[in-house]
């Protein structure tokens, strides 16, 4: 596949970050003397930004995120302040996605990154892993009026790299990242391994499913 630059999703294709919210949710909980929730549960809830992960911690199931109103203020504060704390903490790449991005380098193919995550914490995230250094564009989820699964931000990075998304694939783990890039126009590679809210990937009708990030670099050739 010929293409002119590559984006990409960051929680839950580039980085295991479950750990980090999991301590920040715990936190919160403990400041709202609640109990705690499992791992597990917050692989399932993660996919739509902070404050949606909130609704659903509080709860405790996926489909609060349907719900518009806001989550509360004080439980918010407290998820922030949390998170701040541990953003970074144990987060790391998943396998195969630092040689995916040196591969996709060595091809001269600008990558940008399109999360739902708020731009305090996306920065720090991408430095305090090593992986700033390979991206030339990284879009947050409080940055545009609009965000994933809106086709808004991968159509503004587009504009940034100066591409047309016709020619850039965009990777994702989640029905959000697949709708987004197919709405933009983008081509679709999902990985099978992150968190799309306890759905499977393959039932989407994206143009590949990659085991890694090298994976995909190796179908990938420049324009």
């Amino acid at each position: 596949m010929s293409v002119r630059a590559v984006l990409l999703d960051l929680d839950g294709t580039l980085l295991d970050t479950a750990l980090d919210l999991h301590a920040a949710a715990n936190g919160m909980l403990a400041d709202l003397g609640r109990p705690g929730v499992a791992i597990d549960d917050i692989r399932a809830y993660v996919g739509r930004g902070i404050p949606n992960l909130v609704k659903r911690v509080l709860a405790g199931n996926p489909e609060a995120a349907d719900d518009p109103a806001p989550p509360p203020p004080n439980a918010l504060a407290s998820f922030w302040k949390h998170y701040a704390d541990a953003n970074g903490r144990t987060a790391k790449p998943f396998p195969g996605v630092v040689e995916g991005l040196k591969a996709l380098k060595a091809k001269d193919l600008p990558l940008g990154v399109i999360t739902n995550k708020a731009a305090a914490f996306t920065g720090p995230l991408l430095e305090r892993t090593g992986l700033a250094p390979y991206l030339s564009v990284a879009v947050s989820g409080d940055q545009l009026p609009r965000q994933k699964p809106d086709p808004m931000p991968v159509v503004w990075a587009c504009g940034r790299l100066c591409v047309s998304p016709a020619d850039v694939v965009l990777i994702g783990d989640s029905v959000h990242d697949f709708k987004a890039g197919r709405a933009a126009g983008c081509r679709v590679f999902l990985v099978p391994y992150g968190y799309n809210e306890g759905q499977d990937v393959r039932g989407l009708d994206c143009d590949a499913i990659v085991a890694t990030i090298l994976d995909a670099a190796s179908l990938i050739t420049t324009a």
